[in-house]
């Protein structure tokens, strides 16, 4: 989806609608006129862009997850060593995080909404991305083990999405904390 306001598609903005109705109320308490009203069209009207509200889902969260993948493996190919990666790869994780909470909050809440079809494409998009992480701390120490290096990561996954419940600071402070906190708990993983 595009983030630049005004250079919005009418599909997009119902995509940014329906994330901000999903976040807020939960997938199941929205309805599709909810969404067309958001954007200043008749829910029926919202049928020329989506095929159902399951569809609007289902783009929503398979589109986060690709874009957490391709973003992942373009900043590790940018990186000149393995702790470079690792530090694109935070930043890149906060920056979308700080970003996109409602994504991450229907994400977290709605993922059981989906369907089977739909929620495995979304986990097998997910474990691309987790294994980007892996194999970028198993690069900065060889002795540890994939299974650890994928706890370590997940565990990061967890601390820098749970942006959209930390609204108490500046989004620039925050970046910069969870950038600490990340780098943190990772070293933790990739120290002896």
């Amino acid at each position: 989806m595009s983030t630049e306001p005004g250079k919005l598609t009418r599909r997009e903005q119902i995509l940014n609608a329906a994330a901000e109705k999903f976040a807020r109320y939960g997938f199941h308490g929205v309805g599709i006129d909810d969404i067309g009203a958001a954007v200043g069209i008749s829910g029926p009207a919202v049928y020329r862009h989506f095929r159902s509200k399951d569809a609007m889902l289902a783009e929503l969260l398979t589109g986060i997850s690709d874009r957490l993948l391709v973003g992942g493996q373009d900043r590790v190919a940018a990186a000149s060593d393995p702790r470079d990666a690792l530090n694109r790869l935070v930043r890149w994780h906060v920056e979308f995080a700080l970003t996109n909470p409602a994504l991450i909050t229907v994400h977290m809440r709605d993922l059981d909404s989906l369907t089977e079809t739909d929620r495995h494409k979304v986990r097998e998009l997910q474990r691309s991305y987790v294994e980007v992480w892996v194999d970028v701390l198993c690069q900065l120490r060889t002795d540890l083990s994939r299974p650890t290096a994928r706890a370590a990561a997940h565990a990061v996954f967890g601390l820098i999405n749970s942006t959209p419940h930390s609204t108490h600071i500046d989004t620039d402070a925050m970046a910069d904390l969870l950038h600490r906190m990340a780098h943190g708990a990772l070293a933790q993983a990739t120290t002896s």
